[in-house]
């Protein structure tokens, strides 16, 4: 038995025996309806899929493609290694000499390279000060007043406060991730405690946090901050917080009340996770126990009908979005690798298009990163006289800092890419967007609770 207070395990007696009484209910649950017949299935959940068609051999294929260049540029990488100059004829040396003589160190393969060597392409859009332009002529409240979701303020607020649990459906753009909190903040639901909003990535999280602090009028920390994981960017002084999924789920295990929140507010309900689906769980629970917590379910897709059922048939908030035209254009023939004709898209854009940002949708980081390298060296080879394309790549290893940069317009006469996972295709909202190049693919964690496996 483990002993929290002494950190270490507490040891029966030898002869000592614990005597444990276990009853076996055999009664089915309700929520099982005659499907537990199916549960000595071990095998796995079936997917429909045809292995042979255009889509399974483009991912296939894909796959091949992205080893063979990661080989390629390990290979590059051990050929750098190798051509670093080695003596290693030199006698040998008391591996604990002097202070002042140990050598045998810098002999070493690859001594002298730093431990993030930084690609010329990332050099060229994170290292040096780019002149962005102004984001918008119109002030921070100006901004805010002209989303959809200003009109219907005092509803919403009106609504929250009529209903422990609301549904609130809007489409991406209409502000409700980031004007929702502001409003119950102005409304006195601080007083009570926190506003906790949660978030299924980590860049969302910062970047949301980032904007709703400067509309707040605080510096980020403070009023207004974020929590992931390894960082807590919160004060005492903290009222509106935004978080993973992940961190809220970690704060309920502790405190299965969240007496610290006045208002807790799932976004992007849509975007179905193992923690979300198990906050959904705990927190239908949690609002029986405390009428007082109010509980805030947002999506930017029409699934609002299985929310409300799931949390006691609760009423619908719908914000209308802004809508505008979209020409849809499809290739004639599916392409065998798609990574590159994305690529040749984006050149092809950039060079005949009117002027207007560019986004791009990848599958992951290592994608992500060598589309942006050879976006930057085919852009070299094209000379001076093109126009410049800023190169930004957005995923959740990179530093906020950087992140932040996608937010920025490009400056006249130039025209950025913004080469991201489908965390741009709803948690975030990029101004300026005029292209979007998506080649159908994504990564996703799917989890088969019969075997256990993700």
């Amino acid at each position: 038995m483990y002993d929290e207070e002494t950190d270490g395990m507490l040891y029966q007696e030898e002869g000592a025996e614990e005597e444990l009484e276990i009853e076996l209910n055999e009664d089915e649950p309700a929520f099982l309806n005659g499907q537990s017949r199916y549960s000595v299935d071990m095998s796995p959940v079936k997917i429909f899929k045809n292995p042979e068609g255009s889509l399974g051999h483009t991912a296939a294929l894909q796959s091949a493609l992205i080893k063979e260049r990661r080989e390629v540029r390990e290979q590059q990488q051990r050929t750098m290694l190798d051509s670093i100059p080695k003596d290693l004829n030199r006698p040998w040396e008391d591996p604990m000499p002097e202070a002042g003589e140990r050598h045998l160190a810098q002999e070493l393969r690859g001594v002298g390279l730093s431990a993030y060597d930084m690609p010329e392409w990332k050099k060229d859009a994170f290292g040096k000060t780019i002149s962005f332009g102004q984001r918008s002529k119109l002030s921070i409240q100006e901004q805010r007043q002209s989303l959809p979701i200003y009109k219907l303020k005092k509803e919403l607020i009106a609504a929250v406060h009529e209903n422990q649990v609301l549904v609130v459906i809007g489409e991406t753009g209409s502000g409700k991730t980031t004007q929702v909190t502001q409003y119950l903040a102005e409304a006195g639901y601080t007083t009570m405690g926190k506003i906790g909003c949660t978030q299924p990535r980590r860049v969302a999280a910062m970047s949301v946090a980032k904007r709703v602090a400067e509309e707040f009028g605080c510096r980020l920390g403070e009023e207004v901050g974020y929590a992931i994981r390894f960082e807590d960017c919160t004060g005492p002084d903290t009222v509106i917080k935004y978080m993973t999924d992940g961190m809220l789920l970690r704060e309920i295990l502790i405190d299965e009340n969240l007496s610290q929140y006045s208002v807790v507010m799932l976004d992007e309900a849509h975007e179905r996770t193992i923690h979300k689906d198990v906050l959904f769980g705990l927190l239908k629970k949690l609002v029986k126990r405390r009428p007082d917590l109010r509980l805030i379910v947002t999506s930017a897709t029409l699934d609002a009908e299985n929310f409300s059922g799931y949390f006691f048939n609760c009423n619908i908030f719908t914000i209308p979005g802004r809508t505008f035209p979209v020409e849809i254009l499809y290739t004639k023939q599916p392409e065998s690798d798609y990574l590159d004709a994305s690529l040749i898209t984006v050149l092809q854009m950039h060079l005949t298009e009117p002027e207007g940002d560019i986004l791009l949708f990848l599958t992951g980081q290592e994608e992500i990163d060598f589309a942006c390298q050879s976006l930057y060296e085919r852009m070299k080879c094209l000379g001076k006289n093109v126009p410049e394309l800023i190169i930004l790549p957005v995923y959740s290893a990179l530093p906020s800092e950087m992140q932040s940069r996608i937010f920025d317009p490009a400056p006249p006469g130039k025209r950025k890419v913004v080469v991201a996972t489908n965390i741009a295709e709803a948690s975030l909202t990029i101004d300026g967007i005029f292209y979007v190049i998506d080649p159908g693919f994504a990564k996703q964690n799917v989890y088969n609770p019969k075997i256990h496996w993700l």
